[in-house]
């Protein structure tokens, strides 16, 4: 696998910048480590249609990251964050829907839906970085290499100045995501009945005191 741009380390894991040879296998890792979030539950209700349907879906997301912004990773390939600059949502690719419709199926309306909802509850007018996806592959989780990625773009987004949004999928990693200095943005995203998500806006200096 290619890696890009340079090394750096955070939360005592090496952190480097993935591209297109990585498409497939973050692809694969991100679809993993969301497949039991309750807000992809409710995207694709059948565990083996959002098995087979995920990593596709997930690869626009790569794509799209790494042509218009950055995407991070460990040198295993094991977790990713994705980041995507600008002042508002970003613009998909031109062949998005039609490539969503044949991933999705049945369940296109679902993601249709998720992706007007996010895009609604999305600030626009001030330049950020769009924490777009942040995922760890299962077998790796609670080894800090979460922690390990937020903080080194952190610390890049806090030497020049610049804010940070994303959505907490749950109320676990909202608490997780305020311990590295984001508050809650606006009121939560609602989807169906107790399933939502948590716009969270970070000022730059505002500091991580996860361990």
């Amino acid at each position: 696998m290619t890696t890009h741009g340079t090394q750096t380390r955070g939360a005592g894991h090496e952190i480097v910048r993935a591209g297109k040879a990585d498409i497939n296998v973050l692809s694969q890792v991100i679809a993993d480590a969301f497949f039991s979030l309750r807000v992809c539950r409710w995207l694709i209700p059948d565990g083996a249609t959002r098995r087979a349907a995920f990593p596709g879906f997930f690869q626009l997301y790569v794509e799209h990251a790494i042509q218009d912004g950055l995407v991070e990773t460990t040198p295993d390939r094991a977790a990713a964050a994705l980041w995507i600059p600008g002042t508002g949502p970003g613009e998909p690719p031109d062949s998005y829907t039609k490539r969503l419709a044949a991933i999705t199926g049945q369940y296109f309306s679902n993601f249709l839906a998720f992706d007007q909802q996010l895009e609604t509850h999305h600030p626009v007018g001030t330049f950020h970085y769009h924490l777009a996806l942040l995922g760890v592959r299962p077998d790796r989780q609670s080894q800090g290499m979460g922690t390990a990625l937020l903080r080194a773009r952190h610390a890049v987004l806090e030497d020049e100045g610049i804010p940070a949004y994303l959505e907490a999928s749950d109320e676990r990693t909202r608490r997780i995501y305020l311990d590295h200095g984001y508050a809650d943005y606006g009121t939560p995203i609602e989807f169906a009945d107790d399933v939502r998500m948590y716009p969270m806006w970070r000022e730059p200096r505002t500091g991580d005191r996860a361990g």
